[in-house]
C-alpha cells in the first residue's frame, strides 16, 4: 500500500499516441476472447445491463423529453457494472481464476476515488437532464409527444430546429462522458490513481488519438444501439463485449507503470 506522499509524487501516466485506426477492431477481437473465456461471469454483467436498460425504458416510456437523460443515466451506471468485466479481463491477463464472486467487490480497492468519479458523473447527468428539458421547452412544437410520435418525427425530420438542437446538446454531453471515461475506470481499478488524474489521462488519450477514438466511440454506440434494438436482450452480449474491449483499449492507450 502506497503512503500519501508516494501517491503525491507518482508520475503522471504515460499516454500513447499514433495508434492505428484499426485498433478498436483489435480491441473487440480481444474482448470477444475474454467474453468467451469468462462465460457466465461475463454474461451475468450483460444480464444486468439488459435488465437495467429495460427497466429504464419502462420508467421513462411516457416521458420522451427525458430520453437523453435516460441515456446519461445508462452511461452513468455502465462503467460501474463494467468494473467486474475489467477485473475478469485483468485476471485472464495474469492467469488468475475467472470467477464471478471475485469480481463483485473490486470497487472496494479504490472506494474513495470511485465515489468522487460517481459524483462527477451524477452532476453531468443532472445538467444533461435539465438541458434536455430546456431543449423540449424551447424548440418542440405541439406539446409533449408520445414515444411513437417522437420517433415518427425523428424519422421524418420534422421540426428540424428541434432535432438539430437536441442532437447538438446530446452529442456534447455524450462526448464529455466518453472523454472522461475512456480509460479512467480501468485505471482507477488497477493503478489506484486519483480521480482527477484518471479523468485527465482519459481526456488526453482521446485528444492524442482523436480519429481512432471517434471510431471507437462510434463502435460503442453501434453495439449499444444494436443491443437495445434487439429488445434489450442483445445487451447481454454487446455490453460485456464492449466492457472487455475497453480493458484492452486501456492497455493500448496507457503505458504500464515502471515496476
Amino acid at each position: 500500500m502506497e503512503t500519501p506522499q508516494e501517491q503525491h509524487h507518482r508520475p503522471f501516466p504515460v499516454i500513447r499516441s499514433g495508434l492505428p485506426l484499426s485498433a478498436p477492431f483489435d480491441w473487440l477481437r480481444r474482448g470477444a476472447g475474454d467474453l468467451k473465456a469468462g462465460g457466465f461471469a461475463s454474461l451475468f454483467y450483460g444480464i444486468c445491463f439488459s435488465a437495467g436498460g429495460f427497466l429504464l425504458f419502462l420508467a421513462f416510456r411516457h416521458a420522451v423529453q427525458l430520453v437523453t437523460a435516460v441515456t446519461a443515466g445508462f452511461m452513468l451506471v455502465g462503467p460501474f457494472l463494467a468494473l467486474g468485466l475489467y477485473e475478469l479481463s485483468r485476471r485472464r491477463e495474469t492467469g488468475e481464476a475467472l470467477s464471478l464472486p471475485a469480481t463483485l467487490t473490486v470497487w472496494k480497492r479504490n472506494f474513495g476515488c470511485f465515489g468522487i468519479y460517481s459524483l462527477i458523473l451524477i452532476v453531468i447527468y443532472l445538467v444533461w437532464a435539465r438541458a434536455s428539458l430546456v431543449i423540449f421547452a424551447l424548440f418542440y412544437q405541439g406539446g409533449m409527444p408520445t414515444l411513437g410520435s417522437f420517433m415518427t418525427q425523428l424519422l421524418k425530420f420534422d421540426n428540424i430546429e428541434f432535432l438539430l438542437a437536441y442532437l447538438v446538446v446530446g452529442g456534447f454531453f455524450a462526448m464529455l462522458v466518453f472523454a472522461v471515461s475512456v480509460v479512467s475506470i480501468p485505471m482507477l481499478l488497477e493503478r489506484n490513481e486519483d480521480t482527477v488524474t484518471a479523468m485527465l489521462a482519459s481526456v488526453l488519450a482521446l485528444v492524442r488519438n482523436l480519429p481512432m477514438m471517434l471510431i471507437w466511440g462510434a463502435l460503442i454506440a453501434l453495439l449499444t444501439a444494436l443491443g437495445i434494438a434487439l429488445a434489450f436482450v442483445g445487451l447481454i452480449i454487446t455490453m460485456p463485449l464492449v466492457g472487455h474491449a475497453t480493458w484492452h483499449a486501456y492497455r493500448a492507450l496507457i503505458e504500464a507503470p515502471a515496476r
